[in-house]
């Protein structure tokens, strides 16, 4: 596999555990309307990789279809809504703002479940980079490498907050700076293994490549929907989240089209 391909998978996970490292030289924890405004950044991140990175060029490569070429787009999100509504009910987490575990009973401890939130909306993450990169792997004209490090660089901008929330409230819960960390990065270590999973089998199976990306677009949506804009309008009022959700949004869009 092509050294770019490489760097591109561990590129966001270097924001991660770049973020995580904050524990080291920051206070225990964050205000409240710090994580609101990282939440919705990440959220507008993620919104405008799903249109600019995944679905339009999952139209693009169905062009041949004609006026049929949403279908493949609309059935590839649809089916990566679901399956993140499956994890979401098989998996048992908890949210940090959340006074009760999702999914199913666990004696899991607070902190395991914790991580595996984030872990779980981290998976669609690292599928959308492994489809793009497939996409370009593969020989499809509309992706080119250039824009497949874009989505990378731009998962990492927004995966470095969500490493320093990560670690930083298990830090003010009680655990050590060193345990802290590593809880942060094993968080962000499912994107770099879902997205070498998603190339390989997009590899095998290059014609459904416009599922693929769609996929990817739907898992994330639904983190976003379902997780990440519950968490930046939580508490009182304030409008912070949804200004840094359309800071985020509009960067994540000029990397793509200034850079893709």
């Amino acid at each position: 596999m092509p050294m770019e391909v490489w760097q591109g998978l561990l590129i966001p996970f270097a924001g991660t555990t770049l973020g995580a490292a904050c524990v080291f030289f920051m206070r225990n924890h964050l205000r409240e309307s710090v994580q609101r405004a990282l939440t919705g950044f990440a959220a507008g991140v993620m919104v405008a990789a799903s249109i600019w990175s995944l679905l339009l060029p999952a139209m693009e490569q169905s062009a041949g279809l004609g006026p049929w070429s949403f279908v493949p787009a609309v059935a590839g999100f649809w089916l990566g809504v679901l399956f993140l509504l499956g994890l979401d009910q098989l998996i048992p987490h908890l949210h940090q703002h959340s006074p009760e575990a999702e999914g199913p009973r666990s004696q899991l401890s607070r902190t395991t479940m914790l991580t595996l939130a984030v872990a779980l909306h981290n998976i669609p993450e690292g599928m959308a980079i492994g489809a793009i990169f497939a996409g370009w792997l593969y020989g499809d004209s509309s992706i080119t490498l250039a824009g497949a490090l874009t989505l990378s660089l731009g998962i990492a901008i927004q995966n470095f907050p969500e490493g320093a929330i990560i670690s930083l409230p298990l830090r003010s819960e009680g655990l050590s700076k060193p345990r802290a960390f590593l809880y942060g990065v094993l968080s962000g270590a499912v994107e770099p293994l879902g997205a070498l999973v998603t190339i390989l089998l997009a590899g095998i199976m290059v014609p459904v490549l416009p599922y693929a990306l769609s996929f990817a677009a739907g898992a994330m949506i639904y983190v976003v929907v379902e997780e990440l804009i519950p968490e930046m309008s939580a508490g009182k009022h304030s409008n912070l989240g949804t200004l840094l959700f359309a800071a985020g949004f509009t960067l994540m869009m000029t990397l793509d089209v200034a850079l893709g």
